[in-house]
């Protein structure tokens, strides 16, 4: 019979101002006119009625909420397990590319070492002369333009690009710290942390966020703290937010493109130099030792591109051409055709 009356409380207390104080002033009001709760018994009475219905279902909302505490906390601790899965599947995935990569390298490039004899001298002896063919190394001003995805920080001493000083320093989970929120990010996915600032705590209803592929929304009671275009697309049916303790927000986003780092949240947004953004290397320690070292080159690679200089390939080329050299001081390498 209680629930079944809920509806019909809940409808009565959106119609009373102030809250709980104002349900119980018409209730009270509603005794006092249409009943003879005051007067049909004596008053002690009547109060006893009162304080033992408050003990009564003080205990019921008390069970209530611990157990919505427990159900909250649980809810929580799925959702890091979650986010800790999808950020080890985006570095697999990002191993598996690297791979991928490193493979069709090794097929298609490599150092060509031909040996080139020329016509016989006059005195019949036969001149050996050996050209040796690499892969062409761009220079500067043939290297395509980097990529969006800068991985690691910048090296000691190097300076930053003119556009990039204006830029904030990541914060230590590689996003940045905002006077409203703050946010955080790997490669996979981006969590935002927005306290209310209110000095009570609020109710979910007071919260709006609104996910789109391209767009972003959120406000906390009626005060807009993001709307606008985001970063990059992302999995709409894979965000979620939750409100913690009724003082902070916290929202979950997860990446479509899991190749970049995230400049701001939406545009219009202070930026962060994704230059200096540092992958966790705690991550990297909860990967199978082959993946870990398919992400450990494919990180080093994207690095040394960005510095313009030889990757892990690159350098085994010029290795291999060293020890060849060494290995055949009989040749006459001072006419070497490199090409």
């Amino acid at each position: 019979m209680e629930d079944a009356l809920d509806g019909l409380f809940v409808n009565i207390a959106h119609q009373c101002p102030n809250g709980i104080q104002g349900l119980l002033e018409a209730f009270f009001g509603f005794l006092a006119r249409r009943t003879d709760f005051y007067y049909g018994s004596t008053e002690s009475a009547a109060k006893k009625l009162v304080l033992d219905n408050f003990k009564k279902y003080k205990d019921v909302a008390t069970t209530r909420r611990e157990r919505e505490r427990e159900e909250m906390k649980e809810k929580d601790e799925r959702e890091k397990r979650r986010r800790a899965e999808k950020a080890e599947e985006a570095l697999r995935k990002n191993a598996e590319k690297a791979a991928e990569a490193a493979g069709d390298n090794d097929t298609s490039k490599g150092v060509v070492i031909e040996e080139v004899f020329d016509e016989p001298s006059a005195n019949g002896e036969q001149p050996t002369e050996v050209e040796v063919k690499e892969d062409k190394v761009p220079t500067a001003s043939e290297k395509p333009e980097p990529k969006p995805v800068k991985i690691g920080p910048l090296e000691e001493g190097e300076e930053e690009d003119e556009a990039d000083k204006d830029k904030l320093k990541p914060n230590e989970g590689n996003g940045g710290d905002l006077p409203n929120y703050r946010w955080v990010q790997t490669l996979g996915d981006v969590d935002l942390y927005i306290p209310t600032k209110l000095p009570t705590r609020i109710k979910s209803r007071q919260v709006t966020v609104q996910f789109k592929r391209k767009h972003l929304k959120i406000a906390i009671g009626g005060n807009t703290i993001l709307d606008g275009p985001l970063y990059n697309e992302i999995k709409t049916e894979e965000c979620s937010w939750i409100l913690e303790d009724g003082l902070e927000v916290v929202v979950h986003l997860e990446k479509i493109n899991k190749m970049e780092w995230w400049s701001r949240i939406v545009d219009g947004e202070p930026e962060i130099n994704t230059k200096r953004v540092q992958p966790e290397n705690s991550k990297l320690g909860d990967l199978d030792g082959e993946t870990r070292s398919m992400v450990e080159k494919m990180m080093y690679d994207q690095q040394q591109k960005q510095l313009g200089r030889p990757t892990s390939e690159e350098q085994k080329k010029q290795e291999m051409l060293k020890k060849f050299m060494d290995a055949h001081p009989e040749m006459d390498f001072s006419k070497c055709k490199f090409g």
